[in-house]
């Protein structure tokens, strides 16, 4: 076992403290809607979690469709404190964090084993930063998954590309490039370079030097592939230390980015086939026809939460759904509409003689954030009106409003007492003894 080398200096030691700060980090992105699909790849900074958390947060964000999917990342980051020619592999079986342990997948670190750009060296994993500072994030993201940790030393792009081609695979492999933008620069200089590089990473240029970014070895070596394979390259954010928690006078840059391999399916499609399931599993139990195929898709096979709302002449009638992600998409979406239609407690099992008169939607959930707020009036300025599904509990007791409740309670404060009154507590009774969660949802409809 590699021990945790920089637990409580670049981020929390104590499993607890931890956890809790990779909620409040990943709480605080803001663009969270909900995703079919999930990167292949995401570049990554690597400072302390107070400098660097919020930039590296909006990546792992974006792997909420990837749990379940994902078994394998591929982890390449610079070695900072021993010098390396070629990429250096450990010989451990595992890396430890507060979290728990990571398992190698020692079949791919053998097969690594026969380039001669590959060298063994547990000198160079063992203060390692850049590398351990991804673990805790990629363990709330995805759970359980084996790790292929590789710190990059000197080393041509060429060789760099033959190992991540060795190791590419498919939906179950995650690449993720550790890498920092410049360093110790005024904070002006520092933006007007790191706005430079930024385009540059964007364009999949393979002539990036470590002035521009410490990690320019492997992220070199990896643009290479993804360009050669056809990839998308999405910013989701970018700063410096000058902007989190350092002083403007010597500040490092941080960038995050997705890469994604071609889209699986459209929203369109998506949303016919979803509509299709919930139609189809409503009318096997009402009319005795054949049950819907319900992953015949990969990404019906994903985790997903969704909710099917019934409505008949317009009116409500019928509406149940789950708020976390914990069977496949397609499943999830099938169980839901049976339940709207035949055991919601509000109305009567639905007939053969109203069906036709029936519509159906379908909503996609993101994953729910918690809500932090002292106060009410904080409260009230942090939610979207229009755009969140709140979840409140307590007492023991849970509800939830969908964003389409906000057509027909306009006003927060409205909003919030008919929550609580749904959730079965006192319209009276004070947020603050409350925890609110907040999601988005796509929907799609007939």
């Amino acid at each position: 076992m590699r021990p945790a080398a920089v637990a409580g200096m670049f981020y929390p030691g104590d499993p607890g403290s931890l956890s809790e700060e990779l909620d409040e980090l990943l709480g605080a992105v803001g663009n969270f809607g909900p995703r079919l699909g999930f990167p292949k790849a995401l570049i990554v900074p690597h400072a302390g979690y107070v400098y660097s958390g919020p930039t590296a947060a909006h990546a792992y964000d974006a792997l909420a469709a990837a749990r379940g999917i994902v078994q394998r990342v591929v982890l390449l980051g610079p070695a900072h404190r021993v010098p390396v020619r070629g990429l250096a592999l450990p010989t451990a079986e595992a890396f430890a964090t507060p979290l728990g342990g990571v398992a190698l997948d020692r079949d791919a670190l053998r097969a690594l084993q026969g380039l001669p750009q590959v060298v063994a060296s547990d000198p160079a994993h063992a203060l390692e930063h850049s590398l351990e500072v991804q673990l805790p994030f990629l363990q709330k993201a995805l759970g359980s998954f084996t790790l292929v940790p590789i710190a990059v030393g000197t080393a041509s792009v060429a060789e760099v590309a033959a190992v991540l081609e060795l190791l590419w695979g498919g939906r179950e492999t995650l690449i993720v490039i550790s890498t920092d933008l410049s360093h110790y620069h005024s904070y002006g200089e520092a933006r007007r370079i790191d706005a430079a590089t930024l385009v540059k990473i964007a364009g999949f240029a393979t002539d990036i030097d470590h002035e521009e970014a410490c990690g320019a070895t492997p992220l070199n070596g990896f643009l290479a592939v993804a360009s050669r394979r056809g990839l998308g390259i999405r910013l989701l954010h970018a700063c410096n230390s000058g902007d989190t928690a350092g002083d403007r006078l010597r500040v490092v840059g941080y960038s995050a980015f997705a890469l994604h391999e071609r889209e699986e399916v459209s929203h369109e499609d998506a949303g016919a086939e979803l509509l299709g399931i919930a139609r189809a599993s409503i009318e096997s139990t009402l009319l005795g026809t054949c049950l819907p195929e319900t992953g015949r898709f990969d990404w019906l096979r994903r985790a997903g939460a969704t909710f099917v709302t019934l409505t008949r002449d317009g009116e409500l009638r019928g509406c149940i759904g789950s708020l976390e992600a914990v069977r496949p998409l397609g499943a999830d979406v099938a169980a839901n509409a049976v339940a709207a239609a035949f055991r919601d407690p509000r109305f009567a099992g639905m007939t053969r003689e109203e069906w036709p008169r029936c519509r159906s939607e379908v909503s996609l959930l993101s994953t729910p954030k918690r809500l932090r707020f002292d106060d009410e009036d904080e409260l009230l300025a942090r939610i979207s009106a229009g755009e969140d599904g709140l979840i409140v509990e307590a007492e023991g007791r849970r509800g939830t409003f969908l964003p389409q409740v906000w057509q027909s309670l306009p006003d927060k404060p409205l909003f919030l007492r008919e929550l609580l009154r749904k959730a079965g507590l006192p319209a009276e009774m004070r947020l603050a003894a409350c925890r609110l969660w907040r999601y988005r949802v796509t929907k799609w409809s007939e």
